[in-house]
């Protein structure tokens, strides 16, 4: 069961103790086991890095193992977590760690690392996690999840008589409640960010680059523990509309709009998801701009104020701030998205894309969700971005971020 913050949630932020990692880890890899054994699964072998962060705390060359398919972790639901490292030099990284019981040499079947040898490691692979799985319970023709394999170890598995499930359900639904203790840690990681955004908001100057200005946030949120961006969303003037065009070498002049989304990895490996918007030169906004903002903060503070356990996310979507109909060409991709170490379940789609995928589900007491807006007319000059992260508690929506809006533009 999730912990409940009741009428003290802004006091569990406050809170400046330190943060208890070995609680975190005890929790996220009981959360794990949970939704195993709620689908009758004998464990779950994961490849993605964030999920075997997730998982068991662990990390090794984060970035490079999302492309590069070499490390991977079995996570049994009633037995052993066995840790596969790229080589015998990164056995000893995570020995330290208290959630894993084993670390042994990973069987790459990455071309780049094994040539035409791929099938033949898949296979080798295959019968490792296999024997793992049949010693603890998973009988002669064990049921595991694996969060995203390559197709030499679907093969490898179905020859191995392991029958697969979608790991990606599994560690999204387990991900998606956090643990009080989480979402303390989830504040600090954002405080880094915002210590980061204040440090190149003070740095921003016309005459400057795009590209300059996301050197200031990277530079600072590096600084402070933090270790990756995973976007380029920081534009300016006429490269604010339409939104997702990435960063560039372009020279900000004076009263340009500067629009930017964080999705920067701060510490404790958490996504820190906050956008603003601000004119260059700390110049005051033209009306035009003003009222860009001033929607764009409408719909922040509409979407937040309905956000309560058992909403569902289609009646959320249904009765979120509706747009303007100029605007409505180029809103974002979604109202909002579940946050922890990356974008994570739920994602809720405007109400005008739900053929594109959209799902319903509960929100629960203590996501963490982030809510979105770009404001920006389809052939306009500049559009608004910001973005909210939003603690749901069992008394209401709580907003984490302490970086302010701009109140002078209303």
């Amino acid at each position: 069961m999730p912990d409940h913050a009741g009428p003290n949630a802004r006091a569990i932020l406050d809170d400046r103790s330190p943060i208890d990692e070995v609680a975190i880890r005890a929790y996220r890899l009981g959360r794990v086991r949970a939704e195993l054994a709620k689908r009758d699964l004998s464990g779950i072998l994961l490849w993605d890095p964030i999920n075997i962060r997730y998982a068991t705390g662990s990390r090794n060359m984060q970035v490079w193992t999302m492309h590069a398919f070499c490390r991977y972790a079995f996570i049994a639901t009633d037995g052993p977590v066995v840790l596969f490292e790229p080589g015998s030099g990164s056995i000893p990284l995570n020995k330290h760690l208290e959630t894993v019981n084993e670390i042994r040499m990973a069987l790459s079947m990455d071309a780049v690392i094994v040539g035409d040898r791929g099938e033949e490691m898949a296979a080798r692979c295959a019968a490792e996690i296999a024997d793992i799985a049949r010693e603890n319970g998973g009988g002669s023709t064990p049921r595991i999840a694996v969060d995203r394999p390559d197709l030499s170890v679907v093969r490898a598995f179905d020859a191995a008589q392991i029958a697969m499930e979608d790991g990606k359900p599994v560690m999204e639904h387990a991900r998606a409640v956090k643990s009080l203790e989480e979402v303390r840690a989830f504040k600090r990681s954002l405080e880094a960010c915002e210590g980061a955004v204040a440090e190149m908001r003070a740095a921003v100057r016309p005459e400057m680059t795009e590209q300059q200005a996301l050197g200031h946030l990277l530079k600072g949120i590096i600084d402070r523990g933090g270790e990756y961006p995973e976007t380029r969303l920081l534009t300016s003037g006429p490269r604010t509309n339409p939104w997702f065009q990435e960063t560039a070498d372009r020279v900000m002049e004076e009263g340009d709009l500067l629009s930017f989304d964080t999705d920067l990895i701060g510490p404790y490996g958490f996504y820190t998801d906050i956008s603003r918007s601000w004119t260059v030169g700390e110049v005051m906004p033209t009306d035009e701009q003003r009222r860009l903002y001033d929607l764009s903060r409408q719909q922040i503070d509409h979407n937040m104020a309905l956000l309560k356990p058992g909403l569902a996310f289609l009646e959320y979507s249904d009765n979120s701030f509706q747009l303007p109909e100029i605007y409505v060409e180029n809103r974002y991709a979604d109202v909002a998205h579940g946050c922890g170490l990356a974008v994570e379940y739920p994602l809720i789609w405007y109400k005008e894309d739900y053929e594109w995928g959209a799902y319903d589900g509960l929100f629960e007491e203590n996501m963490i969700v982030c809510l979105e807006s770009y404001v920006g007319a389809k052939g306009g000059l500049e559009g608004v971005k910001l973005e909210q992260p939003v603690w749901i508690t069992a008394d209401g929506p709580v907003l984490l971020s302490d970086y302010p809006l701009e109140d002078s533009y209303a």
